[in-house]
């Protein structure tokens, strides 16, 4: 379905997988020191913000320091930006040999390695054996020339993982493997298991564009707006969720404007090194926030219609794609039913 993005629009389908929430629903009592809690911090180089329906304040600030430092932790393991971090010694070493890594690494490259089967590559955390060259602080761009060079090292199946072994390899050198299309979903999905093993049943959790919910807002939906691409304090579509996770890949998130007037952005196409054209921003609404995560940088590169393909062939996966001529593309999930 298209409609257009210019608005704020709310979509609305009876029964849609027990996420849209019902009104009417009863609150419970309260209780003298139950209430809202939220916290803010900044990791994995994004804003983390938490809110969570608590009835006791001490373990609430407990909860909430604990739920923020899991943001940290995947950060020293998942960072190509540290030295010092898992994945860094991954890309210093897997091409000699076997790499043993921790079991929450090895789970993100499986779904990696399991999303870039999926969407025939679109999807390819190799990809930063190009996306390196790029400095978008800087508003640099490497050459056609070291573009090239760098696609002879992009593709996934060079990172060969063993499930027995828990190691990784690599099948040639030079090979840059980059989370950053992955990894924060991995970090909300953590801290929402910490939140539910401390019994708290309403909560929202956000990495900058990937998000878990969960449980509704005692007794309200969840109200979770997608951006306009073009118009930072403007929503284009507003859908009331509960229990879901949502990621949101745009090409506002980190780019420049080149010499030439082209908007160059974050989301590298695998087959050619160079930002993706033709979508401003996709949303994935599923279970959880690993799988959202990886398939929203899938759908952009794929674009609107090949993107909606493989996502309508996914149980309990929808998508709103915004492409470039602001057109809204939504899954049938997502599409209101016809009035009687």
């Amino acid at each position: 379905m298209q409609v257009g993005a210019e608005g704020n629009r709310t979509f609305l389908k009876s029964g849609f997988r027990c996420r849209l929430v019902l009104a009417g629903l009863m609150l419970l009592p309260l209780t003298a020191s139950a209430d809202w809690y939220r916290f803010t911090d900044t990791a994995m180089t994004t804003p983390i913000e938490l809110e969570f329906w608590a009835d006791d304040k001490e373990l609430a600030d407990r909860v909430g320091t604990e739920v923020l430092a899991v943001f940290h932790q995947v950060d020293e393991q998942m960072s190509r930006y540290r030295d010092d971090s898992e994945v860094s010694g991954l890309n210093r070493s897997a091409a000699s040999g076997p790499v043993a890594v921790s079991a929450g690494l090895f789970q993100v490259l499986q779904k990696a390695r399991e999303v870039s089967l999926l969407s025939d590559g679109a999807f390819d955390i190799t990809f930063g054996s190009v996306g390196y060259l790029y400095d978008f602080r800087a508003g640099k761009k490497p050459t056609n020339e070291q573009i090239r060079s760098g696609l002879s090292r992009v593709n996934f199946r060079d990172v060969i993982l063993d499930e027995t072994a828990g190691t990784v390899e690599y099948g040639q050198p030079g090979i840059r493997v980059d989370l950053g299309g992955i990894a924060k979903g991995y970090a909300v999905d953590l801290g929402i298991e910490h939140l539910v093993s401390h019994g708290i049943r309403h909560a929202r959790l956000s990495a900058g564009g990937d998000m878990r919910l969960l449980g509704d807002k005692r007794g309200r939906p969840w109200y979770v707006g997608i951006r306009d691409p073009r118009s930072e304090g403007r929503n284009a579509v507003v859908l009331p969720l509960q229990d879901v996770a949502v990621s949101t890949s745009g090409d506002y998130e980190r780019f420049f404007v080149d010499e030439a007037g082209a908007r160059v952005h974050h989301i590298l196409s695998p087959a050619t090194g160079k930002s993706v054209q033709g979508v401003q921003s996709v949303t994935i609404i599923g279970e959880n926030a690993l799988t959202t995560d990886g398939l929203s940088t899938a759908v952009f590169v794929l674009g609107p219609e090949k993107g909606l393909e493989m996502i309508e062939r996914l149980p309990g996966i929808d998508v709103v794609v915004i492409d470039d001529q602001r057109m809204m593309h939504v899954s049938e999930g997502l599409v209101p039913p016809d009035p009687e």
